[in-house]
């Protein structure tokens, strides 16, 4: 295959019809969609009544198309089926829509749907990590096994909402009312930095990138391990985990390595559970590394993440790969546009696709 950083050519059909790729505003959309405009493609952005002012604001978003909720998105699914739309999915696709919503969608969708399942379900993360051989937290089936500090972790892509910190098992029982009809795990909680690593694999040159790296900026546990602990002694204050944003990262060199093999793990063995494609394009592994320098995976995000925004011009990793800004959403862009030129887009798309 020719080299990514070799195409500088516009993204378009053989007939000249330039491709649109589209996506969700919300999320990582902005890097998403110019990243697309800076590779020669249109850009759609389908935001709901709150944001579509934003949008429309940018230069390099083409179009937008209103909707009242994100969760109404299938209604617009067969207009986008008669276009030359291509979807980049990210998080906010998780949140708002279901499973059989993806899987029923018949747009091209850069990315491989079977990974859905996997991503979705914890337990089937943990057979995923496991057989990659990477290191995982301990997990708890019930409260009552309890003998070390926990992280109560609901399921789905929440940006950290509803987590939960518990001491013991007496203080999950004390908790236990809120988790009611919810899906969730107990996994020990480990301490150490929290480290998101962004990686891209490509299917057409087969080669694995590091992106990129960041941290999260939570409410509220970020502002409380400012306080003293005996000052938060009768507080009654719940930490919570919510993401409101998100800082840059860099990684001693001497640890490199063993991320990039923890990257390459997680592909080959996608490749064995989500057959024949397995995992592809943008993806993040979500680590804690431990004062003896050990990578704990707590889990997978088999999408763009948001953690990726800091870098919409490049990062440090990106650079050195690319000399040229390239994000990780231009970088998505980049691959759809080698595909075309390189007469296969299949390759970058589920397979339950309509290729235009």
């Amino acid at each position: 295959m020719v080299a990514p950083e070799l195409l500088p050519v516009a993204a378009q059909t053989n007939s000249g019809e330039f491709y649109t790729i589209a996506t969700l505003g919300s999320h990582s959309a902005l890097q998403i969609l110019k990243g697309a405009h800076d590779e020669g493609f249109r850009t759609l952005a389908i935001a709901n009544l709150d944001t579509e002012r934003l949008y429309r604001s940018f230069a390099f978003v083409d179009e937008v198309i209103p909707l009242a909720r994100y969760q109404d998105f299938p209604s617009l699914v067969p207009e986008l089926e008669q276009r030359k739309v291509i979807i980049v999915p990210h998080g906010s696709f998780v949140a708002y829509l279901s499973l059989g919503e993806h899987k029923r969608m018949t747009i091209p969708y850069f990315g491989n749907k079977a990974v859905l399942d996997w991503e979705a379900s914890r337990e089937l993360q943990r057979q995923w990590l496991t057989r990659a051989g990477l290191r995982i937290p301990r997990q708890f089936r019930t409260g009552s096994e309890i003998d070390r500090p926990v992280i109560v972790k609901l399921y789905g892509a929440q940006g950290g909402k509803g987590y939960m910190f518990v001491r013991d098992a007496h203080d999950f029982e004390q908790r236990a009312e809120r988790l009611a009809r919810q899906n969730y795990i107990l996994q020990e909680y480990i301490i150490g930095v929290p480290a998101y690593i962004h990686y891209f694999y490509s299917p057409l040159t087969g080669k694995l990138e590091i992106m990129s790296m960041d941290r999260r900026y939570e409410t509220n546990v970020d502002s409380l391990g400012r306080i003293p602990a005996a000052a938060q002694e009768g507080m009654n204050v719940d930490p919570s985990y919510v993401v409101v944003g998100n800082s840059p990262l860099v990684l001693r060199e001497s640890m490199l390595a063993e991320a990039y093999r923890m990257g390459e793990d997680v592909v080959r063995v996608s490749r064995d559970i989500c057959p024949p494609k397995g995992l592809f394009g943008a993806f993040c592994i979500e680590t804690i590394i431990t004062p003896d320098a050990n990578f704990y995976v707590m889990e997978i995000s088999a999408r763009i993440v948001a953690g990726t925004n800091p870098f919409i011009d490049g990062s440090p990793y990106s650079y050195l790969n690319y000399s040229e800004p390239m994000s990780t959403g231009r970088r998505i862009a980049r691959e759809i546009k080698n595909a075309l030129l390189s007469n296969c887009l299949g390759c970058v798309l589920d397979d339950s696709s309509v290729v235009p």
